[in-house]
């Protein structure tokens, strides 16, 4: 019998989006699994946490504030926060889903220790990335958050779809650092990438584009997940017992991309 079968017990982890939806829900499994949770958010948070901080990613002081209050070693982050696109602005969605969650992630590193992990909630929404990396190359690798902004200023028409583009760049920028990160820190970096998923954004992207398309996206399953059941991934693969997974985008779609790929869709 393994007693924490997990590794979380006296572990300090960073939870970002944690006032509801996918964080809320990664947060309380954390806690439960007794990990020392520092919970982040724009909005008040009321899950359990050890520390709760109010911060704004698309405000690089914000950022950097909140990283300054919390004391290290962090042994895990956990950047679920993100946008919807509409009603919010274009360059608005992509600073907070990608510029500013690089930002923190990347302030947090000096306070992580060898063996630490990140993982960053995409979506399946950024589906294709891999045949535009190089097109998302100039802006992943971008140096720093005034210089990812002015890149998104500088290019308009590429955030014409704000919430698709960044979760592309999201997945980009952790497939091109993921390597320097995990030889230079030996911290592994991964992404998940959710399929439809019952949370407080989701009449945003009914608004958009439909319930209709959404549900095209549900998989062979047929229904959409809970935030419960994209926190329980995000939970395992930044855990210890998880220690040889780096660098990968993962799919928690209940199907809809092998169905995809194999011609299976209904």
């Amino acid at each position: 019998m393994i007693d924490d079968p997990l590794g979380y017990t006296g572990r300090q982890v960073v939870v970002t989006g944690a006032a509801s939806g996918m964080g809320a829900a990664t947060a309380a499994i954390l806690a439960g699994l007794g990990a020392t949770v520092v919970a982040l958010d724009v909005k008040a948070i009321d899950g359990p946490a050890e520390t709760k901080l109010q911060v704004d990613l698309r405000d690089p002081a914000s950022i950097d504030r909140v990283v300054k209050a919390i004391d290290g070693p962090v042994q895990a982050v956990f950047s679920v926060a993100g946008l919807p696109g509409a009603p919010f602005s274009d360059l608005d969605t992509v600073l907070v889903n990608f510029v500013g969650a690089r930002h923190l992630v990347e302030a947090l590193v000096p306070q992580m220790p060898d063996s630490g992990a990140v993982v960053c909630v995409g979506s399946t929404a950024g589906m294709g990335w891999q045949q535009e990396i190089y097109d998302l190359l100039p802006f992943v690798q971008t140096d720093g958050f005034e210089s990812g902004r002015a890149w998104c200023e500088a290019h308009p028409e590429r955030l014409q779809v704000p919430y698709m583009f960044s979760k592309k760049a999201l997945n980009a920028w952790v497939a091109w650092r993921a390597a320097s990160l995990l030889r230079q820190n030996g911290i592994r970096l991964n992404c998940s990438n959710p399929g439809p998923t019952d949370t407080a954004m989701m009449p945003a992207f009914e608004a958009q584009v439909g319930a209709a398309m959404i549900d095209a996206y549900v998989g062979p399953g047929g229904r959409r997940s809970t935030a419960e059941e994209q926190a329980w991934p995000l939970v395992f693969v930044n855990s210890p017992r998880a220690s040889f997974i780096a660098g990968e985008s993962f799919q928690v779609d209940n199907g809809f991309m092998a169905a995809l790929l194999t011609n299976q869709l209904a």
